[in-house]
């Protein structure tokens, strides 16, 4: 590829990083709205607020409307990185990174969709879950579109060995994870299930239906730590030079180790909004995480 070329790439890369940045935080921001009780801020109106363009605002009313305007932010920069990438004179862009800024774009669209409906039926927990689990992958598809552009790749080739396969598994079950824990979030089940590591000192606890919703999703992060504790250690073995997935695979693991001592200490404190909000960020993160990490361990060529 000419510098030309690679230059439009890498322009577009910067673009995909800072609309994924910008998503993570919007993704916390969403979390800190739930956290709050801020969700009906604007009442069950949408796109209006308390049927006003800008509206009287008291606490719950501003960090809606501070949400849905870092939404719109989010909106310009993925319309803006699908326009610019489909712009005519940028024949060096290939065809994987433009059709990733079209993914992107549909999965806005759906994403503004569901935001719309939650607002609309007054947070229901299924639309909230569906919204946050179309937001993690908004940050995957322009995760992955700023390692491509980054990379000057216009045209990639993928490896599907045994690498790949382990870190893209291992992501895809973060993301279930994650949702689970948005699952135990908006259904209020976080009290259900009191102390650390077992719930309400048992290993194999018994009662309402919240308890087996929280302890499935402890039980789900539990066996997520046996893995990345492994990921280096495989990715060392079988991408020996490739210092950069060796990099982020050991970032992963300390971040999950991080997010596990999080989750305790919010379980321990009884669930206070600051490690809630934490909780949530380095989930998030993590995911991200393995995303690159996955993109890394698929290239055909490890560096020397």
């Amino acid at each position: 590829m000419n510098d030309t070329g690679r230059n439009d790439t890498t322009g577009l890369g910067w673009l995909a990083a800072a609309a994924a940045a910008a998503t993570y935080a919007l993704i916390v921001f969403g979390g800190v709205v739930r956290i709050t009780g801020s969700g009906m801020g604007c009442g069950d109106d949408w796109p209006l607020c308390n049927g006003e363009l800008i509206p009287p605002m008291d606490f719950e009313t501003l960090i809606e409307y501070g949400h849905r305007l870092a939404a719109v932010g989010v909106s310009l920069l993925v319309v803006s990185l699908a326009a610019v990438a489909r712009w005519p004179r940028r024949a060096a862009v290939g065809r994987p990174l433009r059709r990733l800024a079209g993914l992107a774009v549909l999965l806005l669209v759906v994403q503004v969709l569901l935001g719309a409906v939650t607002v609309w039926l007054e947070l229901p927990p299924a639309t909230v879950v569906l919204h946050f689990g179309t937001a993690l992958g908004l940050l995957a598809v322009l995760t992955i579109s700023a390692c491509l552009g980054l990379a000057g790749e216009g045209r990639p080739a993928r490896l599907h060995d045994r690498a790949a396969r382990f870190v893209t598994a291992l992501a895809a079950y973060v993301y279930g994870v994650a949702l689970l824990g948005a699952l135990v979030a908006n259904l209020d089940a976080g009290p259900a299930c009191l102390g650390f590591p077992a719930c309400n000192g048992s290993w194999l606890p018994g009662g309402s239906g919240l308890v087996h919703v929280h302890w499935t999703h402890r039980v789900a992060a539990y066996l997520l730590i046996p893995p990345l504790i492994a990921l280096p250690l495989l990715v060392a073995k079988w991408r020996p030079r490739d210092r950069a997935a060796l990099g982020w695979s050991a970032l992963a693991l300390l971040v999950g180790i991080g997010q596990i001592g999080v989750a305790a200490a919010m379980v321990l404190a009884l669930f206070p909004s600051t490690w809630r909000a934490v909780h949530l960020g380095m989930g998030a993160a993590l995911f991200g995480i393995l995303v690159v990490t996955a993109w890394l361990a698929a290239r055909p060529r490890a560096p020397g």
